[in-house]
């Protein structure tokens, strides 16, 4: 009965010393998300740094603008506002791409001390994937937004049933921004 009882033991010992070293490396394999967080922390520094670029040649061109004709002037106005309008959206999505790379750091590797220390936003609180999806749901609905403003625009309804249309979109924009503020309330 002993032999039985220390064999037992000493088979239970091995499945816990087995199972110890695989919930270990199964732990440690949250580490490579951290391929996504610096990936993701790249693309934003990109996205930032192609959107501010355009920015700097947007207002370039801008430099004569006093000196053209009318005609040239509106035609000039109308693409500096849709390249700005154009910019908004680019740098909502390198803000998509750091807020998802911060969530995916505080969701599997650790919170950011320096984070909660500072008293920085809450947008960049994220405590569950939820968390993180609402987040980014809420960002990618503004740049939605924005696209459909960077191509309403140059929109010039010529109809009854266009100007419908287009105001119908804009009030759908209306209700998915009240919905979604909404729903950041609960």
């Amino acid at each position: 009965m002993k032999n039985h009882e220390q064999a037992l033991e000493k088979d239970r010992a091995h499945t816990s010393m087995l199972e110890r070293y695989f919930e270990g490396a199964l732990w440690n394999s949250r580490w490579v998300v951290m391929v996504a967080v610096i990936a993701s922390l790249i693309t934003a520094f990109g996205i930032f740094y192609m959107t501010a670029v355009d920015v700097y040649y947007t207002m370039a061109h801008l430099v004569h603008y006093a000196q053209l004709d009318d005609e040239a002037r509106s035609h000039l106005k109308a693409q500096t506002v849709a390249h700005v309008v154009g910019s908004v959206d680019g740098f909502l999505l390198g803000t998509i791409m750091l807020i998802f790379a911060l969530g995916l750091y505080e969701l599997f590797i650790s919170k950011i001390d320096q984070a909660h220390e500072s008293g920085a936003s809450k947008i960049l609180y994220i405590n569950s994937l939820d968390d993180l999806k609402d987040k980014l749901a809420k960002v990618i609905v503004m740049i939605l937004i924005v696209m459909f403003f960077e191509q309403a625009i140059f929109l010039k309804p010529t109809a009854p049933l266009e100007l419908l249309y287009y105001s119908l979109a804009i009030m759908m924009i209306g209700l998915a921004l009240y919905l979604s503020h909404k729903a950041y309330e609960h």
